[in-house]
């Protein structure tokens, strides 16, 4: 094949080891090749306009911003652009933020090279990647009442270890308002104390530590 017949890949992750790895995959396909590599959401957009990759593998913790917040600005410049969340995170929050910031796949860092290979040539065909496992996660919360975002930005006092009083003052709202807030986390968590409450939240990607 010649250059211009081969899948256009670009890697962006922030593990040095990791972008050698998915390196090695891409090299090995004979349809495809590595255009770039970044370790940074802001080298990601700037090398996405110098590259204009056809498919873009997203790691979504990044050391300045986010990976869906580098999908949101290099679909605003490209919205054809193709991109797929590669991750070790499997919540249906985050996949459900990546889908809705253009993500034409989101698939997990546990992935066989051979499998993601395969979905990088659909991807580049114009076909969604939800495997099994990522869209029984997405799946299994369809239709339960997400949090408000003054609702996230509680529980995310409570995961670093405020107590209502403190929670109250930083948000600039009432301990009881903090409070209502609270049962109102729990019932929609299904938790039992706010501990469990934390814990579905990370496991979900409501919010990270």
């Amino acid at each position: 094949m010649t250059t211009n017949e081969l899948i256009r890949v670009m890697c962006v992750d922030d593990h040095p080891l990791f972008r050698e790895g998915i390196s090695a995959v891409i090299l090995a396909q004979k349809d495809m090749c590595l255009v770039g590599t970044a370790s940074t959401a802001h080298e990601a957009i700037e090398l996405f306009s110098i590259a204009r990759p056809d498919v873009t593998l997203m790691d979504l913790r990044l050391p300045d911003r986010s990976g869906i917040a580098a999908i949101s600005s290099i679909r605003d410049k490209v919205p054809t652009a193709r991109v797929v969340v590669l991750t070790t995170f499997d919540g249906d929050v985050e996949i459900q933020r990546a889908l809705a910031a253009g993500a034409r796949g989101y698939i997990l860092k546990s992935t066989p090279p051979e499998e993601l290979a395969e979905i990088i040539r659909s991807v580049n065909l114009g076909r969604m990647a939800l495997p099994n496992q990522v869209a029984h996660n997405l799946a299994e919360h369809v239709g339960s009442e997400g949090l408000s975002e003054r609702e996230i930005q509680v529980l995310r006092q409570v995961a670093e270890g405020n107590r209502n009083q403190d929670i109250g003052q930083i948000l600039s709202i009432s301990e009881e308002t903090v409070k209502a807030h609270l049962r109102s986390i729990l019932d929609k968590l299904d938790a039992r104390d706010r501990t469990q409450a934390v814990s579905i939240g990370i496991r979900r990607g409501i919010i990270q530590l």
